[in-house]
């Protein structure tokens, strides 16, 4: 489809919605009502891609007690393959790698139609995590079984920030076969452009194309969500949390900070000449803040066909 083709050959402006699947726990029939209104809801959108969440602990990550507890979730997959068959966009479905044994991502892989489907696989969340499969093997696995299935890798532009060497790994997982990157949810806008400034600057000195990336946005309705953003990694400025933490809707709040950040990089991302996308999720499973979140896909589907 559209979406595989253009990312194949470098293209971006592209739109995508996140979603993660039901709890494991629920019935086939509630899983199929949830993926029929989730598609109800996101068809007006005219998503280039529908983008499915693999949950994995990440306790091991940090110390902090994490705001909201830790449900299993279907494997997507299987969530995309029972219950989304009206899916009429490629689905990119994630890849937890170090949940699965090798034969398994073997057998996934072979049964995966690389022109409806793309892939982005996860490593584990600390070194120090037992994996059935490391993120370098999935990769190597993905090249023997299914080359032609789109593969993409995760970037964080925090590690960015910490470490400066993101913009290296990224070209190190393009070398093992990624042709995109989504990002993490971005709310600090600067971080972001760094890591995008220094993986442009590095591609050039290497001869090599830049690949699409994909930067994940999301809003905030609550002190609790906003939590739960600190506690999965993101870095949100305390300028914006003292906004957040003190606006009278902090759902239209940070509405328009994501509108504004992902305005921000859509222009510097055109102007160094980096292709781009964009991607929505609701890092909540709230009502309202799902709902807020499709709105904001709809906002920013608008300022791609307006500025572009």
């Amino acid at each position: 489809m559209d979406l595989l083709r253009r990312v194949a050959e470098g293209g971006g402006e592209l739109l995508l919605f996140a979603v993660t699947p039901p709890r494991r726990e629920v019935t086939a029939e509630r899983a199929q009502q949830i993926a029929d209104v989730t598609l109800e809801r996101l068809r007006p959108l005219g998503l280039d891609g529908l983008v499915l969440y693999d949950i994995d602990d990440e306790s091991d990550r940090t110390s902090a007690e994490r705001p909201f507890p830790f449900l299993p979730t279907m494997d997507p997959a299987d969530y995309l393959a029972r219950h989304l068959a009206a899916l009429d966009v490629p689905a990119v479905v994630y890849r937890a790698v170090g949940k699965y044994s090798e034969r398994g991502l073997r057998s996934w892989l072979g049964a995966q139609d690389p022109e409806r489907v793309a892939s982005v696989f996860v490593g584990a969340s600390s070194q120090d995590k037992p994996v059935a499969t490391s993120l370098v093997r999935a990769q190597q696995l993905r090249a023997e079984t299914r080359p032609g299935l789109v593969l993409g890798g995760v970037a964080i532009p925090e590690r960015h920030s910490r470490g400066g060497d993101e913009h290296l790994r990224m070209l190190a997982k393009q070398g093992a076969g990624c042709s995109f990157f989504v990002t993490q949810v971005v709310y600090d806008v600067n971080a972001a452009k760094d890591l995008v400034s220094d993986y442009r600057f590095e591609c050039a000195a290497r001869g090599v194309a830049p690949a699409p990336i994909v930067f994940t946005f999301s809003v905030v309705g609550s002190t609790k969500t906003l939590e739960f953003l600190g506690w999965l990694g993101v870095d949100v400025p305390r300028w914006i949390q003292n906004d957040l933490r003190h606006a009278e809707d902090p759902l239209w709040a940070s509405y328009e900070q994501a509108l504004a950040m992902a305005r921000d990089l859509i222009a510097y991302c055109r102007r160094v000449g980096v292709p781009f996308g964009i991607n929505v999720e609701s890092v909540s499973i709230r009502q309202v803040e799902i709902e807020q979140s499709v709105r904001l896909a709809a906002r920013l589907g608008q300022e791609l066909r307006r500025l572009g």
